[in-house]
């Protein structure tokens, strides 16, 4: 079997302060003017990844990693997770500001929800003049204080924000409380989860005049009351795998690709690059892949030694 770079349809969810971002920044085929994410690579259930090109177009994630399980995820991911991919990779356009929310640890989402925790890192691709996300508090806090600004709707006083550019990089370990702001672009790099504890979302009703659940009680154990840095500074050498993020969950590298790079890498784990800007080629046993900005591409761990060329910014994201 002859392995090579995947890339899958992407999962178009609307949201109710998502916008028209993913279309004209990420060419994305969206048919809503309230589309929030792009789910670029997936199995959370019922939305599972589909290929989108080459000898397995039509297949699921799942169907290839039951298969090929070493081949697709890579020796030491498979020894750690089975058959599970364990990394959930979206865009999110935020046209209003999301809720205040925060995420459970993997102990709390096994007894509660038998899922993996929700450890996510954020790469600002766009920002608005003046956008600003929320992340973490401003200081120490506790539950009786929380519970107490919640109560009178002054939470944000509490709660640090930060404006924000394109290149910045926050990550936000589980327990968190952070909400993205109004304005912003973001490709996101998660735990395979789709949980999250709701506590604030400024009184917004949907079409239908209904509000979003919250999950107060939930979040209460859940919470880190610590103040945070979340935000996370790197360097940019040219044509360099310039490392970011490197947690027990994922490691993940920014490439300002200048002409060409070569990858020589082992096959312990699959590899994903996600174009954050330009244009880029992949050259894989004497065949030519394109890409551009807002697209995501899955290397299968089989494929070892690769070239990368073009003008681009790209995301290297596996697991060490």
């Amino acid at each position: 079997m002859t392995f090579y770079p995947l890339q899958f349809e992407p999962i178009l969810k609307e949201r109710i302060w998502g916008g028209t971002k993913l279309k004209s920044y990420l060419n994305k085929p969206i048919t809503s003017e309230i589309t929030g994410e792009s789910w670029e690579i997936s199995t959370v259930e019922n939305d599972v990844s589909i290929v989108a090109n080459g000898e397995f177009k039509g297949k699921s994630l799942n169907e290839l990693i039951a298969e090929f399980p070493a081949e697709i995820l890579g020796t030491k991911v498979y020894q750690a997770f089975g058959k599970q991919f364990p990394l959930l990779f979206k865009y999110l356009d935020a046209r209003e500001d999301l809720s205040i929310q925060l995420h459970p640890n993997d102990e709390l989402a096994q007894k509660r929800h038998n899922s993996f925790g929700k450890t996510e890192m954020w790469y600002v691709m766009q920002a608005d003049a003046d956008a600003r996300l929320i992340v973490g508090f401003k200081e120490k806090s506790t539950p009786e204080e929380f519970i107490k600004h919640l109560e009178n709707k002054t939470l944000l006083d509490i709660l640090d924000s930060k404006k924000v550019k394109p290149g910045d990089v926050f990550m936000l370990n589980t327990g968190t409380i952070h909400a993205l702001g109004a304005g912003i672009l973001i490709a996101e790099i998660q735990q395979t989860s789709d949980i999250t504890y709701r506590v604030y979302d400024f009184d917004r009703v949907d079409a239908n005049g209904n509000t979003r659940d919250l999950h107060i009680d939930l979040a209460l154990e859940a919470l880190n009351y610590n103040k945070v840095e979340a935000q996370h500074f790197y360097e940019k050498k040219e044509n360099v795998s310039n490392e970011v993020i490197n947690c027990q969950y994922f490691t993940t590298h920014f490439i300002p690709l200048n002409g060409n790079f070569k990858v020589n890498k082992n096959n312990d784990s699959f590899t994903v690059y996600m174009c954050v800007e330009g244009r880029f080629e992949l050259v894989y046993n004497g065949k030519t892949h394109a890409y551009q900005k807002g697209d995501t591409v899955l290397i299968p761990a089989s494929l070892t030694d690769f070239q990368l060329s073009g003008q681009a910014s790209i995301l290297e994201i596996y697991i060490s």
